[in-house]
């Protein structure tokens, strides 16, 4: 490969100047107000467009905003259950966020983790058995997305193994 210079022209000098300019007032104004560049919700960082009034693409079949304490069931691009209360984990036990898939259900589980204790409804998405179930929406949990009963069954009944999961 042939060596490449960086010594600019004088005349395009300014032109790269100003476009840097202009490219980190954009980048402060986006700090400042709140708003990222990549936040931008007219698309995910995959292509896919959002889901509106969700941080999630349209390719989730269910989206959690863990900031807001919120889920959604979305059916092709579109909300179909939600915004629901939810609860997650809790400091030290946080809740991943990220993409996953639905890996199993089971609608009676108890968890060998945790003495037994009761996980109806459970919908397990993620690694370290992190899963959608009926629990306190009002009390942090160990990872797992707690639902209140109805919501815990209408995901359990809406979801299939398989299905797109993102947490954000």
């Amino acid at each position: 490969m042939g060596e490449h210079s960086t010594r600019r022209t004088p005349r395009f000098r300014g032109v790269a100047r100003v476009g840097a300019l202009i490219g980190v007032g954009v980048v402060a104004a986006g700090v400042l107000t709140g708003t990222a560049l990549a936040a931008d919700h007219t698309g995910g960082g995959d292509g896919s467009a959002l889901v509106a009034g969700t941080p999630c693409t349209v390719t989730a079949k269910a989206c959690v905003d863990l900031a807001a304490n919120k889920a959604w069931l979305i059916d092709d691009g579109a909300v179909t259950v939600g915004p629901v209360g939810i609860s997650h984990g809790g400091q030290g036990e946080e809740t991943p966020t990220g993409t996953f898939q639905v890996q199993w259900k089971d609608k009676d589980h108890k968890s060998a983790e945790f003495n037994n204790a009761p996980m109806p409804y459970a919908v397990f998405f993620a690694p370290g058995g992190i899963a959608f179930h009926q629990g306190n929406p009002q009390n942090p949990s160990a990872g797992c997305v707690h639902l209140a009963h109805d919501n815990a069954v209408t995901f359990y009944n809406y979801l299939q193994v398989g299905d797109e999961v993102q947490v954000h």
